[in-house]
């Protein structure tokens, strides 16, 4: 099982709007990846898998021991099944 944290400036409402469609991909597919969401300065503390964040955020979070994936559209669940079979093809 993976572990992924969604996550935005205040952990509010596009993170809960991503980790949402996020959720609705991984059940559609039956990926085992539990997800939660926060605010990004709690990814300091985070030791899962995943990263999940806006597009533009990704490209500011650098030298992780975790994969960073950033979404452009947050609700297209295109793009999101896109990056996240992408992330699941890496590890395998």
């Amino acid at each position: 099982m993976y572990s992924a944290l969604v996550a935005c400036r205040t952990g509010m409402g596009s993170s809960m709007m991503l980790k949402i469609k996020v959720e609705q991909v991984i059940r559609e597919n039956g990926w085992n990846i539990t997800v939660d969401h926060n605010e990004v300065s709690a990814v300091q503390y985070f030791n899962g898998d995943l990263l999940i964040t806006m597009e533009d955020l990704a490209d500011e979070i650098t030298n992780k021991p975790f994969a960073v994936i950033g979404i452009k559209d947050l609700m297209n669940k295109d793009e999101i099944k896109e990056k996240l079979q992408k992330f699941l093809d890496s590890k395998q």
